[in-house]
């Protein structure tokens, strides 16, 4: 039984070999729908995988508090005097009322009143030099508390992190990362040696551990170059190096000044001088993800009353909006899909109708075989073995043209492909039952040949 089987799969197999040219022309559309499925399946892996590391980036159950942008702000009044345009550093006037821009109070009230946070993150972030043994190089600095390294899941490849007295005295310490200590500690270890800060020297007591961050989630998402960056209490910082809550004689006329042996104003040529309050951002993380909604509407409520009424704070759920995003890009891959299984469809008609047409040309073949025994499971068999090696043969070429697809679309633009071992699975088999479904009619038909007829065709 098994030498039959044989036999009828080499006749199949000459057939297929004896027209190349037209069995290559035949198993196109079965390439092109294989290398297309493969190709997008691929696309939209990679796109998850970066939505899912964006959600790493941006922490779990997080809520953002940032001053509301100046195209969203509703209105803001003017003044001509000098002394009102240098004071609109630390306060704003909206709907003509004042708005003193987010503080630390607004962190503490936060964590002191509603029960469904566990972490309070606050911010203060500036741009600044950095300067050790005559080398140079701009880095973020940033002012946090060890919340955020909890927030944000950063770990440190070595040190420590902050402590109580640190945080509180504002202690002249800091935490580096990985690129900062590439640069400044190439041959030795950081930990407990110093580095300048703008004005300031600071002991690194820490050094974080490498994350991979992409600048297109620095700029969409609003997160810092964690590898870039300089990290101290915000206390150090606020004290140390500015506070905009603190109005003085040089805030007013925007030089940088040293006002006692452990305080700075510096409001010059510092990214972060625009912002309105005392410190950029507030990261609130919830213990549950169900509690997020209502946290929310609390927060709203809560920001308004302590800013004297003011709209002055966008609220932003980055967890949300990136699964919106994703939902987006998944609606948009089950197009692309769709359009590319087509082309497998397609691949499919046209290996019945050119089956078909072989039929139709070897019907005297079918009646000499018939003749000498063959049985109409035989002929059956044959003409689907020929369909079949047909779409396996394209399914295989599809594979490989897919994969390079992928590799040539990841290279030549910043998408990234992720070809899994399950789309390629899955359209193998999709290509093996194409070949025996849009084979089983065009055999079906050379089976029901009649002998004679066949034999007597010319």
């Amino acid at each position: 039984m098994l030498e039959r089987y044989k036999y009828i799969f080499n006749i199949a197999l000459e057939a297929v070999f004896l027209n190349k040219f037209r069995s290559v022309l035949t198993a196109l559309g079965i390439i092109f729908g294989v290398a297309a499925v493969i190709t997008m399946m691929a696309i939209g892996n990679g796109a998850e995988k970066e939505i899912l590391d964006q959600m790493k980036l941006v922490g779990v159950n997080n809520i953002l508090i940032a001053p509301k942008s100046e195209n969203n702000k509703n209105s803001s009044a003017k003044t001509g005097q000098e002394d009102s345009q240098a004071a609109q550093n630390n306060s704003e006037i909206i709907d003509n009322k004042i708005s003193s821009g987010l503080t630390l109070l607004d962190a503490e009230g936060i964590k002191a009143i509603i029960p469904t946070v566990s972490k309070v993150s606050p911010e203060v972030n500036y741009k600044t030099d950095i300067l050790k043994d005559g080398v140079k190089a701009s880095a973020n600095f940033s002012g946090v508390t060890p919340d955020f390294f909890q927030v944000f899941a950063l770990d440190l490849q070595e040190g420590l992190m902050f402590n109580e007295e640190q945080l509180k005295f504002g202690k002249a310490v800091c935490i580096i990362g990985p690129s900062i200590k590439s640069k400044f500690f190439p041959a030795e270890s950081a930990v407990g040696k110093d580095i300048k800060c703008g004005p300031i020297w600071l002991q690194v007591i820490g050094v974080l551990k490498k994350r991979d961050v992409t600048q297109s989630s620095i700029d969409n998402l609003g997160i810092s170059d964690y590898n870039n960056s300089i990290y101290a209490p915000i206390q150090t910082l606020l004290r140390r190096y500015k506070d905009r809550s603190v109005i003085t004689t040089a805030s007013l006329r925007g030089n940088s000044t040293q006002i006692d042996d452990n305080s700075y104003m510096v409001t010059s040529g510092n990214e972060g001088d625009n912002s309105k309050g005392q410190i950029d951002k507030i990261v609130v993380q919830v213990k549950e993800s169900s509690q997020i909604g209502p946290t929310v509407e609390i927060l709203k409520k809560m920001m308004v009353r302590r800013h004297s009424g003011v709209e002055d704070v966008d609220i932003i759920v980055p967890e949300l909006l990136l699964k919106a995003e994703q939902r987006t890009r998944d609606i948009f891959n089950i197009v692309l899909g769709a359009i590319a299984s087509i082309s497998l469809l397609i691949g499919g008609i046209g290996i019945m109708n050119i089956m078909l047409a072989s039929v139709m040309e070897r019907i005297k073949e079918i009646g000499i075989r018939q003749a000498i025994g063959a049985t109409k499971r035989d002929i059956v068999l044959q003409f689907l073995m020929e369909a079949t090696l047909l779409s396996l043969s394209g399914g295989i070429i599809g594979i490989i043209l897919g994969l390079a697809l992928s590799r040539i679309v990841m290279e030549l633009t910043d998408i990234v492909t992720i070809v899994s071992p399950v789309s390629v699975i899955i359209s193998f088999g999709v290509s093996a039952s194409v070949g025996i479904i849009f084979g089983y009619m065009p055999s079906q038909r050379a089976a029901a040949q009649d002998p004679v007829e066949s034999l007597r065709h010319e």
